[in-house]
């Protein structure tokens, strides 16, 4: 399978999250942000070193290590409850079954927490170390991302939520046009972790997809 050449520059991950928050808001340079966010940022993956705890890296920061245009706010880790409970420093505001949400200093956490059977299987099968400026960081797969993008789906649209359906599938078409992955082993794998409904309907988004990107690739001579 030919695959592209992913980025080889050293990514920030504290300038990607504070470019986000700095986009957002549409506010100028502020130093004190920018300090503390940055430091927290630092703060976080030194606490995660030094306890030696176990977490993959997902969600819009790692996206950016395979495609480019990925704009993100907050970290996204997944993590087993137990070593969660290891980092009292970082403050949860909310948590259920399969997720948390905290807070260390200015940078804001999304968990995904390996009680989740999927989140469980990413954490311990798709993982590649990847290289940013902080320090190496597990990072999911492509593979990796696209059973968590897929598998996030269907709860999203019976959610409503436009905004999160669009990115997804966004992310999920950028991911399938440029590294070609076999969708249809995916596809398998992924129906074992959701129900019949909802695996056909994860079938029929890849389906319309794909038809993108064929329309995508003849008119663009590619």
């Amino acid at each position: 399978m030919t695959r592209l050449t992913e980025y080889p520059a050293l990514r920030d991950i504290g300038i990607i999250i504070r470019n986000a928050v700095i986009f957002k808001f549409q506010i100028g340079q502020n130093s004190m942000a920018d300090d503390s966010l940055l430091q927290s940022v630092s703060d976080l993956f030194a606490l995660l070193k030094t306890r030696d705890i176990h977490y993959v890296l997902v969600g819009g920061v790692a996206m950016l290590q395979y495609v480019e245009g990925r704009n993100t706010e907050d970290l996204d880790l997944i993590m087993a409850v137990a070593s969660l409970r290891e980092l009292p420093e970082i403050t949860i505001d909310d948590e259920n079954e399969f997720f948390a949400q905290g807070r260390l200093g200015a940078l804001k956490i999304d968990f995904l927490l390996t009680r989740n059977r999927l989140f469980e299987l990413v954490s311990r099968s798709y993982v590649a170390t990847k290289h940013f400026v902080e320090q190496d960081v597990p990072c999911a797969t492509i593979e990796g991302l696209l059973l968590l993008k897929l598998y996030a789906l269907p709860s999203l649209y019976r959610q409503g939520n436009f905004v999160r359906v669009n990115l997804y599938e966004g992310d999920i078409a950028a991911l399938m046009q440029a590294y070609r992955p076999d969708m249809q082993a995916l596809l398998t794998l992924l129906a074992s972790y959701l129900n019949d409904s909802d695996a056909r309907e994860v079938r029929a988004i890849v389906v319309e997809i794909q038809e993108r990107i064929e329309r995508f690739t003849k008119s663009s001579g590619q």
